[in-house]
């Protein structure tokens, strides 16, 4: 490693600790040649993962774009930040977990979707019109429906006589 201060490659290392996350190790050193001091940090060199979005373009993962966009669908919804800071975080846990270096952006809706069928059906229902890029009112319908349909863990009334209410 050069020195910052008399550009000499001799140095030798008097420190090391790494961070307390432990990707990253701090290096103290000293140049044998001017004895003055320097720190250095390593680091793991990551392939970023990269975001193939419709047209084919592709760019750098942000978490902070689909934090956007579920606030956008969660607008006057009674949905706190934390449930969108907890969605967005699993979204991206679950992108750098594949293998590849790349994801298509329509994995990345999915995934927020159904985080959000669970969380607020209405934030749901926004987030797919623009998402799945709806062009007419009976895909609104569609989804509509969809969402409405109640779930088959229910179980049915019990009227007061403890038969199913009809």
């Amino acid at each position: 490693m050069r020195c910052p201060f008399c550009k000499q490659n001799q140095d030798k290392v008097i420190d090391s600790r790494e961070s307390a996350d432990g990707f990253v190790i701090r290096r103290r050193r000293e140049c044998e040649a001017c004895d003055r001091r320097y720190t250095t940090r390593e680091r793991i060199e990551e392939t970023p993962l990269r975001v193939i979005k419709r047209d084919g373009t592709r760019e750098d993962f942000e978490r902070r774009k689909i934090l956007m966009g579920l606030l956008t669908a969660c607008q006057k919804r009674p949905v706190s930040m934390e449930d969108l800071e907890t969605i967005a975080q699993h979204v991206e846990e679950q992108s750098l977990e594949t293998t590849e270096r790349e994801i298509e952006t329509e994995q990345i809706g999915e995934m927020v979707m159904e985080q959000l069928k669970g969380l607020d059906k209405v934030a749901y229902v926004r987030f797919a019109s623009v998402y799945k890029s709806f062009e007419s009112a009976s895909e609104f319908q569609d989804i509509a429906q969809e969402v409405a349909k109640p779930s088959r863990s229910r179980r049915p009334r019990k009227s007061s006589k403890g038969k199913p209410a009809s």
